[in-house]
């Protein structure tokens, strides 16, 4: 099934959006940490500290933060949950060569690794290898989702997670109205200012709003397997943590 943000591209109607998003996030990669966190006001650690706390009773020990980006999730994953194992994969070497700096300079380059990646056509790795998978921001800008999905459940073991963090419009006035105007004309001319790439925050707004959310994505999750898939409303709405679990067989 084609959902609508799967026609949204960064550059051109044409070609492949995964490869569009690929060149898009490794021509940002350089700004892409201080527009995300000027652009969220730093809300988003926020977030991400919900989705680890989620997954802290569970006691993970084998990760894949899939989209990883330039690895701050991995980061603060592996710090608040010391897993065995933390992969991060992304389709972007550009951005995942600033994860492994930060890495490094972590002193966490023996603890997480990191994999290129795309798991809309077919993970690597194999069937029941992870007890955990978080995407943080990421998943909206999948090629095919159902098929992100369906590979995300295969590597994931019968009992394991799954955890999303995604961009979403609230419904609400009048922040619904706020976000319009914030997400459409003050991210694309920040963007413009303070990046090379300025049509990749043209793209960001319009896969927000295109991107399925609420019931509508709790229903897809469920539809590649998942069990016990639940969401919560962040921020008014401007974000929205997933959670499933692959059920025990």
């Amino acid at each position: 099934m084609d959902y609508p943000q799967e026609n949204i591209k960064p550059y051109s109607k044409d070609g492949s959006k995964g490869e569009q998003v690929k060149q898009m996030f490794d021509h940002i990669a350089p700004t892409y940490d201080r527009l995300n966190h000027t652009l969220s006001f730093g809300i988003d650690r926020y977030w991400r500290k919900k989705a680890i706390n989620w997954l802290r009773p569970f006691h993970p020990k084998h990760i894949m933060d899939v989209a990883t980006g330039t690895g701050d999730f991995a980061i603060l994953a592996y710090r608040k949950l010391q897993p065995e194992e933390l992969i991060g994969t992304d389709i972007s070497e550009g951005m995942m060569n600033i994860g492994q700096i930060k890495v490094k300079k972590e002193k966490l380059s023996d603890k997480i690794s990191f994999g290129h990646e795309d798991c809309c056509t077919r993970l690597s790795y194999a069937d029941k290898k992870f007890d955990a998978i978080t995407v943080a921001f990421g998943i909206r800008n999948f090629e095919n989702l159902d098929k992100g999905l369906s590979e995300m459940y295969r590597v994931l073991t019968p009992g394991g997670h799954l955890v999303i963090l995604e961009l979403t419009t609230p419904e609400r006035f009048p922040i619904k109205q706020l976000f319009h105007f914030y997400s459409n004309i003050f991210i694309p001319l920040l963007g413009k200012r303070l990046s090379a790439d300025s049509k990749a925050y043209h793209y960001l707004p319009q896969s927000i709003e295109a991107f399925p959310q609420g019931e509508i994505m709790k229903g897809i999750i469920e539809k590649a397997g998942f069990n016990d898939v639940r969401f919560k409303k962040l921020t008014f709405g401007i974000c929205t943590l997933y959670t499933a679990t692959k059920e025990n067989n």
